[in-house]
C-alpha cells in the first residue's frame, strides 16, 4: 500500500524496527569527524527510512514546522520529502530512483494547499537516511549496513546532495542498544564523510532525566508523539545549526514537556559534536 501525506511519499510494506533508551547517556566511543553542514545549511531534504520516520504523521513534517517557525520570513524555502518502507534497511531502498527527474519531490504543497513545482536542480540539499533498527548492530546485517552506507552516500553525492545518517534509538526494554547504535552510526559517518544525527543519544538523555515521560508506542520500539518530537528537534538542531529551545512549534505537546524535549535535543547535539 502506498500513499502521499503532505510533502511525504510513504510506502508501507511491514512493521518497522527501532531502538530504545538507557538511564544515562552513553556517548559513542568514536567521535564524529563531521560536525556541521554549515555555513550552507540545507533547506530541502529527502528522508529515506522506515516506520520510525512515518509514525505520528511523519517526523519530517515536524522538522519542517520547526524550521518554518524559526525562520518565518523564508518559510517557503523549507521542504521535506519522506520516502519510507516499513521495516526497511539501507539495502531495501532504490536511492538512485529517488533522484530521477520529475519524480519524488518534483512538486509539493504549501500551507494553503497550493501546488508548488520545485526546481529540479534544487530538488534536495541533503538526504537523511536510516537503516532498520537492528541492522547496524546485527551480526548478519551489519556488513550490509556498512556496504549500503557507502553505496547510498555515493549516489546521494552524485546527485548534488549531502548524505546524512540518522542514528536511531534503542528499544525501551533494550537500553544497551544505545551505545551500540551510536558506535555503528558514528563509524559509518566517519567512513563516508557524512554527518550523523544523534537521535538515539537524545532518547537516552531524555529517559535519564525524566524517565516518567513516555517516548515510546506500546510496542516499545516506535516513537510516541513525544518521541517523534524529540527526534524532530534533534534533526532540526543538526540541519539548521540552531537551537530548538524556545521554538514556537510544539506539535500539540504541552509547553513544559515540549520545552524539556527541545532542551534535551540541543544538549545532546552540543555534547555529541563536542561544541
Amino acid at each position: 500500500m502506498s500513499s502521499i501525506l503532505g510533502r511525504g511519499f510513504i510506502v508501507i510494506l511491514a512493521a518497522a524496527g527501532c531502538t530504545a533508551v538507557v538511564p544515562k547517556v552513553a556517548l559513542a566511543q568514536v567521535k564524529p569527524a563531521v560536525t556541521t553542514l554549515g555555513p550552507d545549511f540545507p533547506k530541502s531534504e529527502i528522508f529515506i527510512g522506515n516506520s520510525f520516520f512515518y509514525y505520528n504523521n511523519g517526523m519530517p513534517g515536524h522538522v519542517s514546522q520547526l524550521e518554518k517557525a524559526a525562520d518565518p520570513d523564508h518559510k517557503q524555502d523549507y521542504r521535506a520529502t519522506m520516502v519510507t518502507i516499513g521495516g526497511s534497511g539501507f539495502d531495501w531502498h532504490d536511492v538512485e530512483s529517488y533522484f530521477r527527474p520529475n519524480a519524488i519531490g518534483s512538486y509539493s504543497f504549501d500551507e494553503n494547499n497550493n501546488v508548488v513545482f520545485n526546481k529540479l536542480d534544487e530538488l534536495f540539499d541533503a538526504a537523511v537516511m536510516m537503516d532498520c533498527s537492528q541492522c547496524p548492530i546485527h551480526p548478519r546485517l551489519k556488513p550490509v549496513f556498512t556496504e549500503f552506507a557507502r553505496k547510498n552516500s555515493e549516489i546521494v553525492r552524485a546527485h548534488g546532495a549531502r548524505p546524512v545518517f540518522f542514528m536511531s534509538w534503542a528499544y525501551a526494554d533494550k537500553p544497551e542498544m544505545t551505545a551500540q547504535l551510536a558506535e555503528a552510526y558514528t563509524t559509518a559517518g566517519n567512513e563516508n564523510n557524512a554527518l550523523v544525527i544523534p537521535a538515539g543519544l537524545a532518547f537516552a538523555r531524555a529517559v535519564g532525566k525524566q524517565p516518567e515521560l513516555n517516548l515510546y508506542a506500546p510496542d516499545k520500539r516506535h516513537p510516541s508523539l513525544a518521541g517523534t518530537y524529540l527526534a524532530a528537534c534533534t534533526v532540526f538542531a543538526v540541519l539548521t545549526g540552531r537551537s530548538p529551545v524556545g521554538n514556537s512549534y510544539l506539535a500539540g505537546i504541552d509547553a513544559p514537556t515540549a520545552g524539556f524535549l527541545q532542551t534535551v535535543a540541543w544538549e545532546t547535539v552540543q555534547d555529541y559534536y563536542q561544541k
